[in-house]
């Protein structure tokens, strides 16, 4: 099977850039642009040590920069976005218990939505693709994911169906913690699935160690215990906080497990990866919301009474959720996508205490706080140590007195940097 490297998470409960598993079709693209770029400019300084000329150098600075600003703005956009599904979608299916008391339904019926992601990317494929291919082309080429064989019935009940059952349990366990504790409190709880997805990927993928997330992955834990502690360990609000954790963890299994079995996908193999696990739930779940309706444990009474309103506003906003999770790389970094999620908590927060719904005494205040810290800890890229060296040094060189002869100034730079080489060796080792 084809192995591929960059990469996001067809789930939408989980989309940690801590552990990614997609592959976009347009990153090669971006790659392409990247380095062609950077060589520009490489060509442009040494044209312009030949030459003397600083005009194509400052044709080329202009240029990237002008890159990294439009995908900055697109990342606010993206943020904005992110966060308007997700605390959208959490806060109109708390709305929709109190009309229609079935987390299950709500659940299969979302999760059904997913059948629309294949077409809407052949859809994408059309117009943007200058070789055009028919849907029964383009499926059997995003076939090839799941082997040489494509999509058989032993790769679907091995490699497909438990990934199904993960998403279905994932937000069956959201939905049924909203009915219990407020939105601000399952919000932040959810967070901490980055923190479990840190864990086991280190425990099961061998990723690298990191100092910082395995104190990220402390806050959230002390997080969650305090936020236990914010209730008065009442047994309505312990099982709330349970059923959050237990869904926070079933996110961070499917995504290890998704690396582990499926290794990356590319974003045509992504979408029809999730409009099988849509196609698949109606089909083969079905029958679990007939059942419930008839033992009355989801009984709906009449057609009339459903809030059909409510019921297509939590699907289309969790289906845009995930598209904009899933496929938003394409034009924007990660990192930011991800600070949609961290800033849906305020936003339930502020909608929580508008509605009266929830009382912020200090220890709740204190546990999301260290929650959210933890989240925007695990976001940190993995040479952000180097990073913080490296910028350091430029503010120490900017702050030298313009005096100080050039000798000295060099002295000092090879002596910093050797000490930091001297540290870091001390610091892998």
């Amino acid at each position: 099977m084809k192995k591929h490297s960059a990469r996001v998470a067809p789930l939408s409960a989980c989309n940690s850039p801590v552990l990614t598993l997609t592959k976009v079709e347009g990153e090669d693209r971006i790659r392409e642009n990247v380095v062609g770029t950077t060589e520009a400019q490489s060509a442009c300084t040494a044209g312009g040590a030949e030459s003397g000329s600083s005009r194509r150098r400052l044709h080329c600075c202009i240029k990237v920069t002008t890159v990294q600003v439009q995908k900055a703005l697109w990342g606010v956009a993206m943020v904005m976005c992110v966060c308007s599904s997700w605390a959208g979608s959490t806060q109109l299916a708390k709305l929709t218990f109190k009309q229609f008391d079935a987390p299950f339904t709500l659940t299969w019926f979302a999760t059904t939505w997913n059948c629309l992601f294949f077409p809407l990317y052949y859809i994408g494929h059309l117009c943007k693709s200058p070789e055009r291919q028919t849907p029964r082309q383009r499926f059997r080429e995003c076939c090839r994911f799941f082997g040489d064989d494509g999509l058989t019935p032993k790769v679907f009940f091995t490699k497909v169906a438990p990934f199904g059952l993960l998403w279905i349990l994932t937000n069956y366990l959201y939905l049924q913690a909203l009915r219990k504790i407020n939105t601000t409190d399952v919000s932040a709880l959810f967070c901490c699935n980055k923190a479990f997805v840190f864990l086991l990927s280190w425990i099961v993928l061998r990723d690298r160690f990191m100092g910082v997330r395995i104190v990220a992955a402390i806050l959230a834990i002390a997080g969650i215990v305090m936020m236990t502690y914010a209730d008065g360990f009442h047994s309505h609000s312990v099982i709330g906080i349970t059923l959050v954790v237990a869904s926070a963890s079933m996110s961070a299994l499917y995504k290890v497990l998704f690396k582990m079995v499926l290794g990356s996908a590319k974003f045509g193999e992504a979408a029809l990866f999730l409009s099988i696990v849509g196609s698949a739930n109606f089909v083969f779940v079905s029958f679990v919301p007939v059942i419930l309706y008839f033992t009355r444990v989801e009984y709906i009474g009449t057609p009339a009474d459903i809030p059909w309103a409510y019921l297509c506003g939590v699907a289309a906003l969790l289906f845009a959720f995930n598209i904009l999770v899933n496929f938003g790389i394409a034009i924007t970094y990660p990192t930011l996508i991800s600070l949609g999620i961290v800033l849906s908590v305020p936003v339930n927060a502020m909608v929580d205490l508008y509605t009266c719904e929830i009382h912020f005494n200090t220890v709740r205040l204190i546990a999301v706080f260290i929650i959210c810290l933890g989240f925007l800890m695990l976001l940190l890229p993995e040479d952000w140590d180097q990073c913080i060296i490296q910028l350091s040094t430029k503010l120490r060189k900017r702050d030298e007195p313009a005096e100080g002869s050039s000798e000295a100034g060099a002295t000092t730079g090879l002596n910093w940097r050797g000490r930091t080489r001297t540290s870091m060796s001390t610091f892998a080792h």
